[in-house]
């Protein structure tokens, strides 16, 4: 388990760095995105190593997870909490991948939509098909819930 992948290496590094920084809200987040990501390499029957792919998926449910926490707070009046949740997910974006502009992800789309119909699929039926052609093309840089939007609305 000696092999770290890239993302969380430079995780780890940007740690050190915050902490000779003294950048508090910068340590405090990026030690939860690093123990985010041990959770996820202990859970389960036996450990594993996350790719640098996965990491991205994690990170992308941490940030997720701060936007909803600062909606909350808003509704609440505790603008202070929901300012910093905020400031987390600038901090966690700086990990993730450019997210796809719509437009390229429905030509991909529209592009598995045609592959699906050629195979004798359309409609709803298609939708798990073309939502997992689409996916393996994108890679981590287009969200699950945008894919299957997108999906929905071409298959609609």
């Amino acid at each position: 388990m000696s092999t770290e992948t890239g993302l969380k290496a430079r995780i780890q590094a940007d740690i050190a760095e915050a902490v000779r920084s003294g950048d508090e809200l910068l340590k405090s987040t990026l030690r939860m995105a690093l123990a985010a990501i041990m959770n996820a390499e202990v859970a389960g029957s036996e450990a594993v190593v996350l790719s640098d792919d996965q990491i991205v998926n994690l990170l992308r449910s941490e940030s997720k997870k701060r936007a909803e926490s600062a909606e909350i707070y808003e509704q609440a009046g505790r603008t202070e909490s929901a300012t910093k949740e905020r400031a987390e997910i600038a901090i966690i974006e700086k990990y993730l991948p450019a997210a796809m502009d719509a437009a390229a992800l429905a030509a991909i789309v529209a592009e598995e939509v045609a592959t699906a119909a050629a195979n004798g699929q359309t409609g709803p039926k298609a939708m798990g098909v073309v939502i997992k052609g689409v996916k393996e093309r994108v890679g981590a840089s287009a969200d699950g819930a945008a894919i299957a939007a997108a999906v929905k609305s071409a298959l609609a």
